[in-house]
């Protein structure tokens, strides 16, 4: 068994040691939204890859296209007049987890709205409620729309 000392004739397993020092659980509210949705979409199978990174591209200019995770998105950049940016299956296969952390973050800063619309897509997909990263993702997008309801009275 392997043990730590406190004191000199007091062993206690590492394990409670590790539990005890352990800080507190994450409010749900306080998860870091992007680095779930980066992780559903290392999770995701291809089709909702496809919906998630859409959805993340709605708010997104042409410019941010360009700058976002080093360029890896300016290729969604259309060669006749900018209507907005569409991922298609090919891009989705192209476009890395770590990527879309960086989107989401652009995301995040420039239109929070399009993340607490998330939960509709999620919700929607019984492969994204089978990962962890989603029911995660989805319990922390939730609690942060109960926040910023105003309570009725």
């Amino acid at each position: 068994m392997v043990c730590t000392m406190i004191t000199m004739d007091t062993p206690i397993p590492i394990a409670a040691a590790v539990v005890n020092q352990a800080p507190p659980l994450p409010e749900p509210r306080e998860a870091n939204v992007p680095a779930l949705v980066a992780a559903l979409y290392d999770e995701a199978p291809v089709g909702l890859r496809q919906r998630l990174l859409n959805h993340l591209l709605r708010p997104v200019g042409p410019l941010a296209l360009a700058a976002v995770a080093t360029g890896a998105f300016a290729s969604l950049l259309p060669h006749e007049r900018w209507s907005g940016a569409y991922a298609q299956l090919d891009d989705v296969l192209r476009i890395r987890p770590d990527q879309v952390l960086d989107l989401t973050r652009y995301v995040q800063q420039k239109s929070p709205e399009m993340l607490m619309r998330l939960p509709e897509i999620i919700a929607s997909s019984p492969v994204a409620l089978g990962t962890l990263s989603g029911v995660l993702l989805l319990t922390a997008l939730r609690a942060r729309q109960r926040e910023r309801k105003p309570a009725r009275g």
